[in-house]
């Protein structure tokens, strides 16, 4: 149980940081350079010199560079016709093809943005270099300075790392407390329980808090770890998010305990609780945003815990929210910890 409770949330936060990752790096690219110009060289050089881009040349051969397509062996393909520079110096303009590998559709929209990008600053290029400007046009440049709130690095571990430690502590939590109360039924303790005189809500109560404190404990040391090794910023008040995450868990443990008094085996609730789970995770914006999603799944996420606490806990580390800019959020956790805490203690059934 210890090794679960505090080691398995360490190694969790350091993989999953680490793996969850949408920036598209190392993108294998394939070249097709038919006209072998000058100008088809320079914009080779442009994906050569991106980070993201790992550029190799391919033969003539469309049969044989569509099988590198169809295998995964590369993942985009920049075909340059013959006479692409001759086009661009007699009509002004010449066409590229790009083939992308679209079985991943957000990795093909982020490769397809990441190559429009290129190739429009190199058009950009093309046109100052080579078109004559109209006369009285004087060439004044414009200096655009452009700054990124909350994550000027655009660092994307930054904004993973609070979404995993939301994850990271419930399942501790939720899936202890939905165990607890069937552990005690399959060892046939509960009956021991039920002939003392301690009331419903005492025995809920009781149930909850060491878990509560153990959650607490785990976000804790997660910030901690998160500050020391990926320097995630913590820009808001550790008050107001204790005080959320003390709501929130009241919540998610409440779901763990309403779940381990409707089911009566180990096996049940562990099914139970991983379906709720996975569907809660899933639409919770912890990898793509809610504001994305389809109304009716924005909808649904009124009953989603993990919605409230991954929106809330990265408004207060990196924006540096306060109470009055999560009301909501709070009033929403109030209502539900009453209402499932309230079903948790009407749906255990003390017996005398």
């Amino acid at each position: 149980m210890l090794p679960l409770i505090f080691v398995l949330p360490i190694v969790m936060l350091l993989v999953l940081v680490n793996a969850a990752n949408f920036e598209m790096k190392n993108i294998d690219m394939l070249i097709v350079d038919r006209d072998i110009s000058q100008t088809s060289r320079e914009l080779i050089s442009k994906f050569e010199g991106s980070p993201f881009y790992r550029v190799s040349y391919g033969s003539f051969s469309d049969k044989e560079n569509s099988a590198m397509l169809t295998s995964d062996k590369c993942d985009i393909i920049l075909n340059i016709p013959y006479g692409f520079e001759k086009n661009l110096v007699r009509e002004n303009k010449s066409d590229i093809q790009l083939q992308i590998n679209a079985v991943n559709s957000m990795t093909a929209g982020l490769i397809n943005a990441y190559s429009t990008s290129i190739i429009t600053k190199f058009n950009l290029h093309v046109i100052a270099k080579w078109k004559n400007p109209p006369k009285g046009f004087k060439n004044k440049s414009i200096n655009i300075t452009s700054s990124y709130w909350f994550n000027p690095e655009l660092n994307y571990k930054i904004y993973m790392v609070p979404g995993i430690l939301v994850i990271l502590v419930t399942i501790i939590g939720m899936f202890l407390t939905a165990l607890n109360i069937v552990r005690e039924k399959e060892m046939g303790t509960i009956e021991q329980i039920n002939v003392t005189p301690i009331k419903k809500y005492q025995f809920i109560i009781g149930k909850l808090l060491p878990f509560l404190i153990i959650a607490l404990f785990e976000l804790s040391f997660g910030l901690i770890v998160g500050k020391l090794l990926f320097h995630i910023p913590i820009v808001g008040s550790l008050l107001t998010l204790f005080t959320f995450a003390g709501l929130y868990l009241l919540v998610s443990l409440g779901i763990g305990l309403f779940l381990s008094t409707i089911a009566n085996t180990q096996q049940q609730v562990m099914f139970m609780t991983f379906f709720f789970m996975l569907v809660f995770i899933l639409m919770s914006g912890l990898f793509t945003p809610v504001e994305t999603m389809p109304k009716w799944a924005q909808n649904v996420n009124i009953i989603n815990p993990f919605y409230y606490f991954i929106k809330v806990i990265r408004m207060v580390l990196l924006k540096g929210s306060s109470f009055a800019n999560i009301l909501s959020e709070i009033y929403a956790m109030i209502i539900y910890a009453t209402a499932i805490i309230g079903l948790a203690i009407w749906r255990y059934r003390k017996t005398v």
